[in-house]
């Protein structure tokens, strides 16, 4: 081949008359493209990362002044007002409605001489007789306290057992026609297994030092005398379910072979048989009873904290076994 084709050719081949050429140094450009472009890449990301940081630490701060601010504006009525305290839901340890959250506040509310009055709103199916015996305890003792200070019980959806046990303290019972009021009896549930271990051909093993240790285990069978103890026991507590019935409500109870039964009635028909003594709502008892439209909310409520643990499941687990073990061998007022 000639030097002259082989200058035309090329060192590698022949170039086209179309082709161009690549510049000298392009990989180095375009790896300095690729890393720029990168590097931006992350201080965008960055920035992104520190922007939904203040959104949340912002929300948290709103949460919190939200939290402080509404507790300030209680604080700013000084003037004569209601006293408000909810129980809503079953009245147990551990809940809203146990003793140790309803007490502090049914403190609160006497102790304050700007509240009139105290009303009591009630929404439970009943609970333990402990709790509730408690709560009726302690009203009472503010009651002979606090002479003065009437404290009244409206009930929403639903009063029995319970529930009813604590209203039974107040001055007057005020609920809805369409209520649900009574319940006034123990229960005490559990499970017997025995029948079915015998069909599995499964043995319980079960070593106690007592005679009565293994009381209520549900793999062991129940003997009647045990069944007579239990009855007993529950007969005891409904006894004195019906004392706090009749010393709260005294002549006003038109007491009937069923009053007592564990039957429960409409709110209407509660009010026939003095088991309530009229209709109203909490601003109406307000505004006809105490003369105090103002109205302050002094129910102990949770911290923001034990809100959002319990919104995003932290204390499912928690409420589940406590809802299955919670009455298994005890008393119970529902």
């Amino acid at each position: 081949m000639s030097e002259n084709n082989y200058e035309q050719h090329g060192q590698h081949g022949p170039i086209s008359s179309g082709s161009v050429p690549r510049r000298e140094g392009w990989e180095r450009e375009t790896l300095e493209k690729l890393a720029f472009a990168t590097l931006s890449e992350q201080r965008a990301r960055r920035r992104w990362n520190i922007f939904f940081r203040f959104i949340t630490l912002g929300v948290i701060v709103f949460g919190i002044w939200m939290a402080f601010g509404m507790a300030g504006k209680e604080d700013e009525i000084v003037g004569p007002h209601t006293a408000l305290i909810e129980i809503d839901g079953t009245i147990e340890s551990g809940t809203p409605g146990a003793a140790d959250a309803v007490i502090p506040a049914l403190n609160r509310a006497y102790s304050d001489s700007n509240a009139v009055g105290v009303v009591l709103r009630i929404n439970s199916p009943g609970g333990s007789p402990v709790q509730a015996g408690i709560i009726n305890d302690e009203i009472q003792r503010l009651r002979k306290e606090f002479p003065k200070k009437p404290l009244y019980v409206v009930v929403d959806e639903i009063c029995a057992s319970g529930g009813y046990y604590i209203a039974a303290a107040a001055d007057k019972i005020f609920v809805n026609k369409a209520s649900i009021v009574g319940s006034i009896g123990v229960l005490m549930e559990g499970f017997g297994f025995t029948g079915l271990m015998e069909k599995a051909g499964v043995e319980r093993r079960l070593m106690t030092a007592g005679e009565n240790k293994g009381f209520m285990d549900p793999f062991s069978p129940q003997s009647a005398k045990q069944k007579d103890f239990a009855q007993e026991m529950l007969n005891e507590v409904h006894q004195q379910f019906i004392d706090v019935v009749r010393q709260g409500r005294g002549k006003r109870l038109k007491e009937t072979p069923e009053t007592f039964s564990g039957l429960f009635w409409s709110g209407s028909k509660s009010v026939e048989m003095g088991l309530a003594d009229g209709f109203g709502t909490v601003d109406s008892v307000a505004r006809d009873e105490l003369k105090a439209e103002d109205i302050i909310d002094y129910t102990q409520h949770e911290g923001l904290s034990e809100r959002l643990l319990k919104k995003f499941g932290g204390a499912v687990g928690t409420a589940v076994m406590a809802s299955i073990s919670s009455n298994a061998g005890k008393p119970s007022l529902r």
